[in-house]
């Protein structure tokens, strides 16, 4: 039997931020076990940690494939070994992305990541077609980098009102989506598309935070930010950058704990 716990991540309120499956592991197991669990939950990432070490082994699992970084459920991960152990103040992971942590921050959570450029400019073409993908004019900067293409547009309205056409953002290319924009009551706006991952609109992506709050930081001049990602669910947080790593402040809320009988259900 396998702990399981699902976690709203970025949210003081369930059913709202991000939900994330976290797994408590005393091993690995095979890559086809982790990959159906995930299928199984059916959260935009399901992750699996091995809670024994220190640091602790995580991975993460979408419904269709391991992800190389995943935020919200990195976060979902730290909120329920902290809530395990209240005496805990930090909790340490080695994962694909390098060294990421989470600690109590006050009533809230913080989550560092490292921080990271938007990328390049993308060539004129390219960008014409995201644009036609995401059913939109052509006014805004575009860049991109291995794993993302990056709109930004001049206010929170073009963002809300984008309906993509899925099949043709993942027939153009298939990295994720990220756009965003200044925000009305927070200082920047964004949402995340992801349908090669099986993830049509991330809810809340604390992955692309550490692209969003360096650029923003940057472009406003202060180091500490309040960012909202405008998806159906929705989601807050502050965002801080400290030198090369990026700290997201926030809430999660336990949902759901239980246990995963991957034996054979007794007769």
């Amino acid at each position: 039997m396998i702990p399981f716990y699902h976690v709203d991540a970025f949210t003081t309120e369930l059913f709202r931020g991000n939900p994330a499956g976290v797994c408590l592991l005393d091993g690995w197991l095979p890559d086809a076990t982790l990959a159906s669990i995930a299928r199984e939950n059916q959260c935009p990432e399901t992750a699996f940690v091995l809670n024994r070490e220190d640091p602790a082994p995580l991975r993460w699992f979408s419904p269709r494939i391991e992800v190389p970084l995943c935020g919200h459920a990195t976060l979902a991960t730290g909120f329920t070994l902290l809530t395990l152990e209240p005496a805990r103040s930090r909790v340490d992971f080695t994962t694909a992305s390098g060294p990421l942590s989470v600690e109590r921050a006050g009533r809230h959570y913080a989550l560092s990541l490292p921080a990271l450029p938007l990328g390049t400019p993308m060539p004129e073409t390219a960008s014409r077609a995201l644009c036609e993908a995401l059913r939109l004019g052509t006014a805004g900067l575009f860049y991109e980098n291995p794993r993302h293409r990056v709109c930004v547009f001049a206010d929170e309205e073009t963002v809300l009102g984008i309906r993509p056409d899925f099949a043709r953002l993942v027939t153009e290319d298939e990295r994720d989506v990220i756009v965003t924009a200044p925000g009305q009551t927070h200082d920047f706006v964004s949402r995340y598309f992801a349908p090669a991952l099986g993830i049509p609109e991330d809810p809340v992506t604390g992955s692309a935070q550490g692209l969003l709050i360096p650029y923003w930081s940057s472009r406003l001049g202060r180091t500490r930010l309040r960012a909202r990602q405008c998806s159906e669910r929705g989601g807050e947080l502050t965002g801080e950058v400290r030198g090369d790593r990026v700290w997201l402040e926030a809430d999660c809320r336990l949902y759901l704990r239980g246990e995963l009988m991957l034996s054979p259900n007794p007769s």
